[in-house]
Protein backbone atom coordinates (compact mmCIF):
# COMPACT_ATOMS: atom_id res chain seq x y z
CA UNK A 1 0.00 0.00 0.00
CA UNK A 2 1.70 3.16 -1.22
CA UNK A 3 -0.02 5.57 1.22
CA UNK A 4 0.33 3.61 4.43
CA UNK A 5 0.88 5.96 7.36
CA UNK A 6 -0.12 9.08 5.41
CA UNK A 7 -2.97 11.48 6.16
CA UNK A 8 -4.71 12.99 3.15
CA UNK A 9 -7.46 15.60 2.91
CA UNK A 10 -9.98 15.19 0.08
CA UNK A 11 -11.78 18.50 -0.44
CA UNK A 12 -14.96 18.59 -2.50
CA UNK A 13 -16.75 15.26 -2.07
CA UNK A 14 -20.39 15.66 -3.11
CA UNK A 15 -21.84 12.19 -3.73
CA UNK A 16 -20.90 8.70 -4.88
CA UNK A 17 -20.48 9.87 -8.48
CA UNK A 18 -18.00 12.66 -7.73
CA UNK A 19 -14.39 12.28 -8.81
CA UNK A 20 -13.32 13.28 -5.30
CA UNK A 21 -15.12 10.20 -3.95
CA UNK A 22 -13.08 8.03 -6.31
CA UNK A 23 -9.95 9.65 -4.90
CA UNK A 24 -11.10 9.00 -1.32
CA UNK A 25 -11.68 5.34 -2.12
CA UNK A 26 -8.29 4.92 -3.79
CA UNK A 27 -6.45 6.68 -0.96
CA UNK A 28 -8.20 4.44 1.58
CA UNK A 29 -7.35 1.31 -0.43
CA UNK A 30 -3.71 2.40 -0.43
CA UNK A 31 -3.61 2.70 3.36
CA UNK A 32 -4.10 6.44 3.91
CA UNK A 33 -6.05 8.01 6.75
CA UNK A 34 -8.74 9.81 4.76
CA UNK A 35 -10.12 13.19 5.84
CA UNK A 36 -12.93 14.53 3.65
CA UNK A 37 -14.61 17.91 3.36
CA UNK A 38 -17.92 18.79 1.78
CA UNK A 39 -20.47 21.59 1.59
CA UNK A 40 -23.05 21.74 4.35
CA UNK A 41 -25.91 20.64 2.08
CA UNK A 42 -24.01 17.45 1.19
CA UNK A 43 -22.97 16.54 4.73
CA UNK A 44 -25.51 13.81 5.53
CA UNK A 45 -25.11 12.18 2.12
CA UNK A 46 -21.32 12.13 2.32
CA UNK A 47 -21.38 11.01 5.95
CA UNK A 48 -23.37 7.95 4.85
CA UNK A 49 -20.85 7.29 2.06
CA UNK A 50 -17.92 7.37 4.45
CA UNK A 51 -19.25 4.30 6.23
CA UNK A 52 -17.58 2.44 3.35
CA UNK A 53 -14.19 3.83 4.47
CA UNK A 54 -13.62 2.81 8.11
CA UNK A 55 -11.70 5.45 10.02
CA UNK A 56 -12.44 8.27 7.56
CA UNK A 57 -13.42 11.70 8.92
CA UNK A 58 -15.70 14.42 7.53
CA UNK A 59 -15.69 18.20 7.96
CA UNK A 60 -17.79 21.00 6.48
CA UNK A 61 -16.12 23.61 4.29
CA UNK A 62 -19.24 25.35 3.14
CA UNK A 63 -18.09 28.30 1.05
CA UNK A 64 -14.52 28.50 -0.23
CA UNK A 65 -15.22 32.08 -1.32
CA UNK A 66 -15.10 33.00 2.36
CA UNK A 67 -11.72 32.89 4.09
CA UNK A 68 -13.40 32.35 7.44
CA UNK A 69 -15.07 29.14 6.21
CA UNK A 70 -11.77 27.77 4.94
CA UNK A 71 -9.99 28.81 8.12
CA UNK A 72 -12.58 27.14 10.37
CA UNK A 73 -12.42 23.89 8.42
CA UNK A 74 -8.61 23.71 8.33
CA UNK A 75 -8.34 24.62 12.00
CA UNK A 76 -10.68 21.76 12.93
CA UNK A 77 -8.65 19.33 10.84
CA UNK A 78 -5.38 20.52 12.33
CA UNK A 79 -6.70 20.28 15.89
CA UNK A 80 -7.99 16.74 15.47
CA UNK A 81 -5.42 15.27 13.04
CA UNK A 82 -2.28 17.37 13.21
CA UNK A 83 -0.15 17.70 10.09
CA UNK A 84 -1.21 16.19 6.77
CA UNK A 85 0.69 14.54 3.93
CA UNK A 86 -1.65 15.24 1.03
CA UNK A 87 -4.50 17.48 -0.06
CA UNK A 88 -6.85 17.18 -3.02
CA UNK A 89 -8.63 20.25 -4.38
CA UNK A 90 -11.74 19.01 -6.24
CA UNK A 91 -13.78 22.19 -6.03
CA UNK A 92 -15.30 24.14 -8.91
CA UNK A 93 -18.46 26.05 -9.74
CA UNK A 94 -19.85 28.36 -12.42
CA UNK A 95 -23.28 29.87 -12.85
CA UNK A 96 -25.53 27.76 -15.06
CA UNK A 97 -26.34 30.63 -17.41
CA UNK A 98 -22.63 31.21 -18.00
CA UNK A 99 -22.27 27.60 -19.17
CA UNK A 100 -25.39 27.54 -21.34
CA UNK A 101 -24.92 30.91 -23.06
CA UNK A 102 -22.16 31.87 -25.48
CA UNK A 103 -18.91 32.67 -23.66
CA UNK A 104 -18.97 36.25 -24.94
CA UNK A 105 -22.09 36.81 -22.84
CA UNK A 106 -20.42 35.81 -19.57
CA UNK A 107 -21.31 38.33 -16.91
CA UNK A 108 -18.62 40.11 -14.93
CA UNK A 109 -20.09 38.65 -11.75
CA UNK A 110 -20.22 35.14 -13.24
CA UNK A 111 -16.61 35.36 -14.43
CA UNK A 112 -15.40 36.48 -11.00
CA UNK A 113 -17.44 33.75 -9.28
CA UNK A 114 -16.02 30.95 -11.44
CA UNK A 115 -12.47 32.18 -10.90
CA UNK A 116 -12.93 32.62 -7.16
CA UNK A 117 -14.39 29.18 -6.45
CA UNK A 118 -12.59 27.13 -9.08
CA UNK A 119 -9.12 28.69 -9.07
CA UNK A 120 -8.39 31.18 -6.29
CA UNK A 121 -9.74 28.84 -3.61
CA UNK A 122 -6.70 26.59 -4.09
CA UNK A 123 -4.37 29.50 -3.36
CA UNK A 124 -6.37 30.50 -0.29
CA UNK A 125 -6.47 26.94 1.06
CA UNK A 126 -2.75 26.38 0.64
CA UNK A 127 -1.80 29.77 2.06
CA UNK A 128 -3.80 29.04 5.21
CA UNK A 129 -2.49 25.49 5.45
CA UNK A 130 1.06 26.88 5.23
CA UNK A 131 0.36 29.54 7.85
CA UNK A 132 -1.05 26.89 10.18
CA UNK A 133 2.01 24.71 9.54
CA UNK A 134 -0.30 21.86 8.55
CA UNK A 135 1.80 20.46 5.72
CA UNK A 136 4.35 17.78 6.51
CA UNK A 137 7.65 17.95 4.68
CA UNK A 138 7.19 16.18 1.37
CA UNK A 139 3.43 16.79 1.33
CA UNK A 140 1.69 16.47 -2.03
CA UNK A 141 -1.13 18.69 -3.30
CA UNK A 142 -3.30 17.68 -6.24
CA UNK A 143 -6.02 19.64 -8.05
CA UNK A 144 -8.47 18.55 -10.73
CA UNK A 145 -8.76 20.26 -14.08
CA UNK A 146 -10.07 19.44 -17.58
CA UNK A 147 -9.02 19.68 -21.25
CA UNK A 148 -11.41 22.62 -21.68
CA UNK A 149 -8.62 24.74 -20.20
CA UNK A 150 -6.47 24.05 -23.27
CA UNK A 151 -9.01 23.92 -26.09
CA UNK A 152 -12.41 25.50 -26.55
CA UNK A 153 -15.01 22.90 -25.57
CA UNK A 154 -18.60 23.84 -26.38
CA UNK A 155 -20.55 24.44 -23.19
CA UNK A 156 -17.49 24.60 -20.91
CA UNK A 157 -17.05 28.33 -21.46
CA UNK A 158 -16.09 30.30 -18.34
CA UNK A 159 -15.12 27.12 -16.51
CA UNK A 160 -12.44 26.49 -19.12
CA UNK A 161 -10.98 29.92 -18.43
CA UNK A 162 -11.10 29.30 -14.67
CA UNK A 163 -9.35 25.95 -15.10
CA UNK A 164 -6.66 27.61 -17.24
CA UNK A 165 -6.02 29.98 -14.33
CA UNK A 166 -5.94 27.01 -11.96
CA UNK A 167 -3.30 25.28 -14.11
CA UNK A 168 -1.12 28.40 -14.19
CA UNK A 169 -1.51 28.64 -10.41
CA UNK A 170 -0.24 25.05 -10.08
CA UNK A 171 3.10 26.07 -11.57
CA UNK A 172 3.55 29.12 -9.35
CA UNK A 173 2.43 27.25 -6.24
CA UNK A 174 4.87 24.46 -7.07
CA UNK A 175 7.69 27.01 -6.95
CA UNK A 176 6.51 28.53 -3.66
CA UNK A 177 5.83 25.27 -1.85
CA UNK A 178 8.90 23.61 -3.33
CA UNK A 179 10.85 25.66 -0.79
CA UNK A 180 9.18 23.45 1.83
CA UNK A 181 9.83 20.27 -0.17
CA UNK A 182 6.10 20.06 -0.98
CA UNK A 183 4.78 19.17 -4.42
CA UNK A 184 1.82 20.65 -6.36
CA UNK A 185 0.33 18.97 -9.43
CA UNK A 186 -2.96 18.75 -11.29
CA UNK A 187 -4.77 15.92 -13.02
CA UNK A 188 -6.62 16.77 -16.20
CA UNK A 189 -9.32 14.12 -16.08
CA UNK A 190 -11.31 12.95 -19.05
CA UNK A 191 -15.05 13.70 -18.98
CA UNK A 192 -16.98 11.72 -16.37
CA UNK A 193 -20.71 11.69 -15.61
CA UNK A 194 -20.84 13.70 -12.41
CA UNK A 195 -23.42 16.07 -10.96
CA UNK A 196 -21.34 19.02 -12.15
CA UNK A 197 -21.14 17.59 -15.67
CA UNK A 198 -24.91 17.80 -15.97
CA UNK A 199 -24.52 21.56 -16.20
CA UNK A 200 -22.59 21.26 -19.48
CA UNK A 201 -24.73 21.42 -22.59
CA UNK A 202 -24.70 18.22 -24.71
CA UNK A 203 -22.29 16.52 -22.30
CA UNK A 204 -23.19 13.10 -23.66
CA UNK A 205 -21.74 13.99 -27.05
CA UNK A 206 -18.39 14.77 -25.40
CA UNK A 207 -18.32 11.27 -23.92
CA UNK A 208 -19.08 9.81 -27.35
CA UNK A 209 -16.24 11.71 -29.02
CA UNK A 210 -13.71 10.57 -26.40
CA UNK A 211 -14.77 6.97 -26.85
CA UNK A 212 -14.46 7.26 -30.61
CA UNK A 213 -11.27 9.31 -30.90
CA UNK A 214 -9.07 8.55 -27.88
CA UNK A 215 -6.25 6.03 -28.41
CA UNK A 216 -7.78 3.69 -25.82
CA UNK A 217 -11.31 4.15 -27.22
CA UNK A 218 -12.92 4.40 -23.80
CA UNK A 219 -13.92 6.98 -21.24
CA UNK A 220 -12.22 7.15 -17.86
CA UNK A 221 -13.71 6.28 -14.49
CA UNK A 222 -13.56 7.94 -11.08
CA UNK A 223 -11.51 4.93 -9.92
CA UNK A 224 -8.87 5.50 -12.60
CA UNK A 225 -8.57 9.19 -11.72
CA UNK A 226 -8.53 8.28 -8.03
CA UNK A 227 -5.70 5.81 -8.55
CA UNK A 228 -3.65 8.46 -10.37
CA UNK A 229 -4.32 10.83 -7.47
CA UNK A 230 -3.11 8.24 -4.97
CA UNK A 231 0.08 7.85 -7.01
CA UNK A 232 0.72 11.60 -6.91
CA UNK A 233 0.13 11.59 -3.15
CA UNK A 234 2.70 8.83 -2.75
CA UNK A 235 6.47 8.99 -2.37
CA UNK A 236 6.70 7.17 -5.71
CA UNK A 237 5.96 10.58 -7.31
CA UNK A 238 8.37 12.57 -5.16
CA UNK A 239 10.19 14.11 -8.14
CA UNK A 240 7.00 15.27 -9.91
CA UNK A 241 5.76 18.82 -9.32
CA UNK A 242 4.27 21.65 -11.35
CA UNK A 243 2.76 19.18 -13.83
CA UNK A 244 -0.65 18.83 -15.45
CA UNK A 245 -1.05 15.08 -15.93
CA UNK A 246 -3.73 13.92 -18.36
CA UNK A 247 -5.79 10.92 -17.27
CA UNK A 248 -8.08 10.85 -20.29
CA UNK A 249 -7.43 7.63 -22.25
CA UNK A 250 -5.00 9.66 -24.37
CA UNK A 251 -7.63 11.94 -25.88
CA UNK A 252 -5.51 15.06 -25.35
CA UNK A 253 -2.72 13.70 -27.57
CA UNK A 254 -4.93 13.21 -30.63
CA UNK A 255 -5.09 15.85 -33.37
CA UNK A 256 -8.02 14.71 -35.52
Amino acid sequence: MILKGKKVVIMGVRNKWSIAWGAAQSAHEQGAEVICTCAEDSYEKVKELLKELPGASLYVCNNVSLDEDIDTCLEQIKTEHGKIDGLLHAIAHANTEDLHNDFINTSREGYAHAQDVSSYSLIAILRMAKEKEMLNEGASIVAYTYFGSEKAIEGYNVMGVAKAALEASIRYLAVDLGKMNCRVNAISAGPIKTLSAKGIKDFGSILDVVEQKSPLHRNVTTKQVGDATAFLFSDMANAITGEIIHVDSGFSCVGV
